[in-house]
């Protein structure tokens, strides 16, 4: 097992633990905390694959990620009244899933031969459509669409990544890590210290 492969999977059960909370917030039952859990996991690099043309998506080719999916988002059911000490370190792990899936699919979108624009897409997407697709569908504004530095986050860590490959000599994996720490750092500074981005002023559009 790699190191980027471990840490893939870590934040798949991050993010499919905080897809099965989505789901228990909003009083789901045991079904739809499992599909929110597994969609906030895969959805992302599922999307990203098809829209890549690479058939079938990536958890038919390796099922660990449904099986681990489906396994954290049944614990989380079962457990969510013992996990509230879980609460603060998810942040943590999410963050960490977020930078290994930023570097997952922009780096995979650049063995497509993908251009600046569609390699760092491929990698926000990667890290955020699943995100998406929770929040949708637990009827809440995409975290994506609001103030926090998320999607920017990504978006800087997609940008380092395929520069460092197309423009340097430093070696592929340093240019993974250089990448997903910048996206984890990013994201857990602007968590700390509530950094947000610009905003319309409601009494603005009102008027």
């Amino acid at each position: 097992m790699t190191f980027l492969y471990a840490l893939d999977l870590l934040g798949t059960a991050a993010f499919a633990a905080s897809g099965a909370l989505a789901g228990i917030r909003r009083e789901m039952d045991v079904f739809g905390v499992l599909m929110l859990g597994l969609v906030t996991a895969t959805g992302g690099g599922t999307l990203r694959d098809l829209l890549l043309g690479d058939t079938p998506p990536f958890i038919f080719k390796d099922e660990t990620y449904l099986y681990l999916s489906l396994v954290v988002s049944l614990a989380v059911f079962i457990l969510h009244r013992r996990l509230d000490f879980l609460q603060h370190p998810l942040i943590y792990f999410d963050a960490v899933g977020l930078g290994t899936f930023v570097v997952i699919g922009t780096g995979k979108a650049i063995s497509f031969k993908l251009g600046f624009f569609g390699a760092v897409m491929m990698g926000v997407i990667t890290a955020t459509a699943g995100g998406m697709i929770r929040d949708l569908l637990s009827n809440r504004i995409p975290m994506v669409l609001q103030k926090e530095v998320y999607a920017s986050a990504c978006l800087a860590g997609g940008a380092l990544l395929y520069l460092l490959h197309q423009y340097t000599g430093l070696p592929h994996t340093w240019s993974l890590l250089a990448a997903a720490s910048t996206v984890i750092v990013l994201r857990l500074l602007a968590v700390q210290r509530n950094w947000s981005l610009p905003r319309a002023s409601a009494s603005l559009i009102e008027d």
